[in-house]
């Protein structure tokens, strides 16, 4: 493999290696500064951020307002001060090697007020902000007020270029790199466009040249490339090095750092990683943001594949596609569905998926009662943890509402990734990961359950492997 430079990014020479950016509670600021430490780029999530009381335990996010808008501004100000303390930890880890960067989601909500929250507490601390899900503009003008170089994560060149032409092109010199996220094999959250196939992934050097031919027209020949999703082995990255179509570029990683000591999820979490075989990970688009997303196959994932299968289209009237009455509830209530539906409903009832209940499309879904009611539950509860959600029918805007139904084939995102964040419950709750994930069981770095520290998994890095 060609020798792996330093590149200089945030104002200091650094390996071109970066920890990804996980949300709730999974890049701390303990993994952050032990990546940091081994001399690259960490990355501590401002999504939720755990807090700790004065003997060391995390403080549970517990909401006790009784409106949504309660709740929100209690999340807010949850994760100003995880953000802080993370942030914290991480510089003291760090021992004033690598870099430290705060991954936020630009789409989480109140995404504006938690950054400056945030970098107005703790500015000395951070040396970059890394931002994704979603267009964000406002993300150099932030940077720009604390001085701190920024880094957006997008899937295309064209994406790059609505914020440079928008934004960008005013702070220019604070722009640290920009992250180009594979949208079929990174984990997470997807940034696949209506116009690409989530079933035919693209080579991503034709789209990194794009990308960069259309960064030198902009005067950004200088400023890296951060390939983020897919990366796994740097030797089959080889043809990237040292390649004057590419320019400068570092590698991000967002799995394998999942599978160290320093990691916070559970011993169950890091075992099934060691498990998972090719296919274990695959795209779905579940998830109450509306972007794909990459996750685990388990019973969580299952149960939300069930619920869209077992779904028929209705009409609240009688017509010719629609001639069939169904009774639906005590009361009475009827839909009308298609002749041919009805055996489906029948069988489905007779597995005890008794429980209707309404889509936003014009499409009914079958439930137990039980899962009915924690459905219900999970939206009442909702504390605005994005900026607009699906699922409870949320957003931040003056309305307080995106002015559709809430939809009950989607999820509460913020209560299973505090879940599994903080439990050993995998089975039941969202399980983010990259495509790749299944080469934690071939890779011989890791026979007979051996977990690295940071440090051990970068120099494994370094090599090649």
């Amino acid at each position: 493999m060609k020798d792996l430079k330093t590149l200089f990014m945030s104002g200091k020479e650094v390996l071109p290696l970066v920890e990804g950016g996980k949300g709730v509670s999974i890049t701390t600021g303990q993994t952050a500064g032990a990546w940091a430490n081994a001399g690259g780029i960490g990355t501590f999530s401002g999504v939720n951020a755990d807090s700790y009381d004065e003997n060391g335990t995390i403080i549970p996010q517990i909401y006790k307002g009784k409106t949504r808008e309660d709740k929100h501004k209690e999340l807010v100000i949850h994760s100003i001060r995880g953000g802080v303390e993370q942030a914290r930890i991480a510089h003291e880890v760090s021992n004033g090697n690598g870099r430290i960067n705060m991954n936020i989601l630009w789409e989480m909500g109140g995404a504006e007020e938690i950054l400056h929250g945030i970098l107005s507490q703790a500015k000395e601390f951070i040396h970059g902000i890394t931002c994704g899900a979603g267009m964000p503009y406002k993300l150099a003008e932030i940077a720009a007020e604390y001085k701190k170089h920024y880094y957006p994560i997008i899937s295309s060149a064209r994406a790059f270029r609505a914020l440079w032409k928008r934004s960008y092109h005013k702070v220019s010199d604070l722009l640290g790199g920009v992250v180009y996220e594979d949208p079929w094999l990174a984990g997470g959250h997807n940034g696949l466009s209506n116009s690409e196939d989530p079933n035919v992934p693209e080579n991503p050097m034709p789209r990194i040249v794009a990308l960069r031919q259309m960064m030198k027209q902009f005067g950004l020949d200088h400023v890296p490339i951060i390939m983020a999703g897919g990366v796994w082995f740097l030797r089959e990255w080889s043809d990237f090095l040292d390649n004057e179509e590419v320019g400068p570029i570092a590698f991000q990683y967002g799995t394998r750092p999942l599978l160290t000591k320093e990691s916070p999820i559970s011993d169950e979490w890091k075992r099934k990683l060691l498990k998972l075989k090719k296919g274990d990970v695959y795209l779905n688009r579940f998830s109450p943001t509306g972007f794909y997303s990459s996750a685990v196959e388990n019973d969580f994932l299952k149960d939300l594949i069930q619920r869209t299968e077992q779904q028929v289209d209705f009409s609240n009237e009688a017509n010719e596609m629609f001639p069939t009455p169904y009774i639906y509830n005590q009361r009475g209530r009827k839909i009308f569905i298609r002749s041919e539906d009805l055996s489906k409903i029948e069988s489905w009832v007779a597995k005890g998926q008794t429980q209707l209940i309404k889509t936003p499309d014009e499409t009914a879904i079958f439930v137990t009662p039980e899962k009915a009611q924690l459905i219900l539950k999970d939206q009442q509860d909702c504390m605005g943890c994005l900026s607009a959600c699906k699922f409870s029918n949320w957003s931040q805007g003056e309305d307080g509402t995106t002015g559709k139904k809430p939809d009950p084939r989607s999820f509460c995102i913020q209560k299973t990734l505090q879940k599994i964040s903080h439990s050993s419950d995998i089975d039941n709750q969202l399980m983010f990961a990259g495509h790749n994930a299944f080469k934690f069981k071939a890779d011989p770095f890791y026979e007979n359950g051996f977990i690295p520290t940071v440090k051990q998994l970068v120099e494994r890095i370094m090599t090649g492997d």
